[in-house]
């Protein structure tokens, strides 16, 4: 069984999705590829993994590094997730190019890019820290406008590249 909840943001409203243990889902409402994959029978329910989030949520809209983490489940292919798992890894107020990823995972910017944009679980997982060539904001599934705040809040002014070696 699916579970759903919604988070009322500064920048939009959230669909939060859970199998019930595992944050399977977050999206903003109507974004890009909302909801894909989320059963359509999910029933809206109060579970601790909602509270968690919503917990995690407030924490980062507040400018704060959250300082702890949400119990998450991938739904996508192998290599979405092995994408996905590598955005786990770009430090609060970093960032990486879509080239970067393609170059650590060795595949093309344009897989990756195909990928990134399908991240299932947003902000969390944090593909608003993945930018393009010459370091310009391109590719948000929740829009450009999003991803911006985002790289604000984190503090990116000063962005400091992440490069994996």
């Amino acid at each position: 069984m699916e579970y759903i909840s919604y988070y009322n943001s500064l920048i939009g409203d959230i669909l939060l999705a859970s199998d019930g243990e595992f944050l399977t889902g977050l999206w903003f409402v109507n974004q890009k590829y909302y909801a894909k994959n989320l059963n359509r029978d999910a029933k809206e329910k109060s579970l601790e993994i909602f509270d968690l989030t919503r917990k995690w949520l407030d924490s980062y809209f507040e400018g704060n590094k959250p300082s702890f983490n949400i119990p998450i489940k991938f739904i996508g292919t192998d290599f979405q997730v092995a994408i996905w798992q590598s955005l786990l890894k770009i430090p609060y107020g970093e960032f990486v190019t879509y080239g970067d990823l393609a170059r650590i995972l060795n595949t093309s910017p344009r897989a990756v890019g195909t990928a990134v944009g399908k991240n299932p679980i947003s902000i969390i997982v944090p593909c608003h820290r993945v930018v393009g060539k010459n370091n310009s904001l391109t590719g948000y599934a929740g829009g450009i406008d999003k991803k911006e705040y985002l790289l604000k809040l984190e503090s990116t002014k000063t962005m400091t590249k992440h490069d994996k070696k």
